[in-house]
């Protein structure tokens, strides 16, 4: 599907409320420059002590009828323009959620990313409108009008004005737009990498913790803030050196205004009264001029958002062509794990696989060791059907992992750090793996795992309830009864993400002899931080930048590979404890 423009769709599909919003604009901005323009006139002439009160009743008249024009005209003009961004920021909300959810699906997009989806750059069209377009046209009908209504008094000077006031109309906007292009992406891309990193962070703290560096993420993150403060910093600085030159400009505006309408009067071709109506106007018109520096500086910020917004929604379409596609696969039934070419990333410029391939045979079993971030558990989530790989394709017994996510717990079993047991009995806590298996199925799958003893042995043998979070039972005793619930399920794959994490080394050792002696026939995946016990795998698989570094079984690695030999011994303390 080629998607459609973020700005002109809805433009036309809105046309008559914005050409409602559009002229209500410009009647205010008309209304205030004659409200100056009669006020002027107005002061003037009372001054001369006119001999009729009807000399100064009809300014009186039309300085009252332009000062509540203005005021209606703007209060209509705020309400028809909100009504009309509503209107379209509603609709492109829809599209923007549409696009989440099929992102979701396939994981194309990280939470930090969609909230500087949402917060920023939907955002920033919103802006596009209230803040660039709308004061811009206006202006530009504005600029013209001056002109043309100066040129009915000389022709000449209206075309001076015209290059004069076009520094402030066109030269000042182009100059903000050349020099805060790079500035102004840079902030946007600066907050968007905060939400990021900050939301990535919050969701994985407890790995943050576990490995010690908090404080490598604070130091990162004030980092990045004081880069961010910094351009703002900077960005702020120009803005006042621009608003100091544009109000010298004004002042030259007035002086040329003054001398002008002076020299005309002296000449005897227009009255005095007008001269402070045309030096009073340039304020309300300069005022409409100002802001569009501002604006034009904005413009940068507003492609960068289109063009993501763009980049998203076409990677969410290409990621439903290839879910469509990912049953032509070649990928062997006779796997009962394949990854092919895979590569996975939380956003568009950082992958966490990159091209991985490998495949277990039913009842093979793998150690997967890695560094904290290599993709341990990109793996396990790639398994679970929680992500889809940007590209590439995974699958369980030659079935494609997307075509079995509503049922993907039939195939695929995890036993976690820290399974959690939930406040009933023993009994129902462990049938949680098969709600229809029988008192006795439960018995023999607690039996299988060497847990049947201690469970008779509670004062109410198997309906003893179980406190929240398992509180009373030991570490290992909460593994026994999570492997029980597994050995019910029944699955042919068997993710074991680091499970033996905390226990001391005796429980760990006659844990994992439980666990590869009651799981034998069934594909084993042991995700693992050391090599304790992973020469009871079939095979062992080091992951590295999203890549295999190294795999084999455990006796040819140690006989042939130097590096796989300084990290056995470096592990064989713990495992000869």
């Amino acid at each position: 599907m080629v998607s459609k423009g973020w700005f002109i769709p809805y433009i036309k599909e809105n046309q008559k409320l914005f050409a409602l919003v559009l002229f209500l604009g410009a009647i205010a901005v008309f209304s205030a420059s004659l409200l100056m323009y009669t006020s002027g006139f107005l002061i003037s002439k009372a001054a001369t002590r006119p001999e009729n009160i009807l000399m100064v009743y009809v300014p009186i008249v039309a300085v009252r009828t332009f000062g509540i024009s203005r005021s209606a005209a703007r209060y209509a003009e705020r309400l028809a323009s909100h009504q009309l961004i509503l209107t379209m920021i509603e609709k492109m909300r829809v599209r923007l959620y549409d696009m989440a959810e099929r992102s979701a699906k396939q994981t194309k997009l990280g939470t930090g990313e969609m909230l500087g989806l949402l917060s920023e750059d939907v955002e920033r069209l919103q802006d596009a409108y209230l803040k660039t377009i709308f004061p811009s046209i206006g202006a530009l009908l504005l600029y013209a009008a001056s002109i043309g209504a100066l040129g009915l008094f000389s022709w000449p000077f209206a075309g001076l004005m015209l290059l004069y006031m076009a520094l402030l109309v066109f030269v000042f906007p182009y100059v903000t737009v050349l020099v805060n292009r790079a500035r102004q992406i840079q902030m946007k891309k600066g907050r968007n990498e905060l939400y990021s990193h900050l939301t990535d962070a919050v969701m994985g703290v407890s790995d943050w913790l576990f490995s010690g560096r908090q404080k490598d993420f604070v130091n990162r993150y004030e980092q990045k803030e004081a880069q961010l403060l910094a351009l703002e910093a900077a960005k702020h600085r120009f803005t006042r050196l621009r608003q100091f030159f544009a109000q010298l400009i004004i002042g030259g505006a007035v002086m040329l205004v003054v001398y002008w309408s002076g020299s005309v009067v002296q000449s005897g071709s227009m009255s005095h009264t007008l001269i402070a109506a045309f030096v009073l106007v340039l304020f309300p018109l300069t005022e409409a001029f100002l802001p569009l520096s501002d604006a034009a500086g904005d413009i940068p910020v507003y492609q960068h958002a289109v063009s993501r917004l763009h980049h998203y929604e076409k990677q969410s379409y290409e990621g439903e062509s290839e879910k469509e596609l990912v049953g032509q696969s070649t990928i062997s039934h006779d796997q009962a794990i394949c990854f092919e070419q895979v590569s996975f990333g939380y956003d568009a410029h950082q992958h966490v696989l990159k091209h991985l391939s490998f495949s277990l045979k039913q009842g093979e079993s793998l150690a997967l060791l890695g560094k904290s971030g290599a993709g341990k558990s990109t793996i396990l989530k790639l398994l679970e059907g929680a992500v889809v790989p940007n590209q590439g394709a995974v699958s369980i017994q030659g079935k494609p992992v997307q075509s079995i996510q509503e049922n993907v717990s039939a195939y695929v079993s995890v036993l976690n750090q820290q399974p959690y047991l939930f406040d009933t009995s023993v009994l129902n806590n462990i049938r949680l793996g098969s709600p229809s298996a029988t008192e006795e199925q439960v018995k023999e799958a607690a039996r299988q795992v060497q847990l049947h003893d201690y469970i008779e042995s509670l004062p109410e043998g198997y309906h003893t309830g179980v406190q929240e979070t398992g509180v009373r039972f030991s570490g290992g005793e909460r593994q026994r009864m999570a492997l029980a619930r597994i050995l019910l399920q029944n699955t042919p794959v068997v993710v074991l993400d680091e499970p033996t994490v905390g226990l001391d080394p005796r429980t760990e050792r006659e844990l994992l002899e439980t666990i590869f002696h009651v799981l034998k026939g069934k594909t084993v995946i042991w995700i693992t931080h050391h090599l304790t016990g992973c020469e009871a795998c079939d095979r062992i698989m080091f992951i590295e930048d999203g890549r295999i570094e190294m795999q084999g079984k455990h006796q040819d690695l140690l006989r042939e590979n130097p590096r796989y030999q300084r990290l056995y011994e470096m592990d064989r303390p713990f495992s000869t404890i």
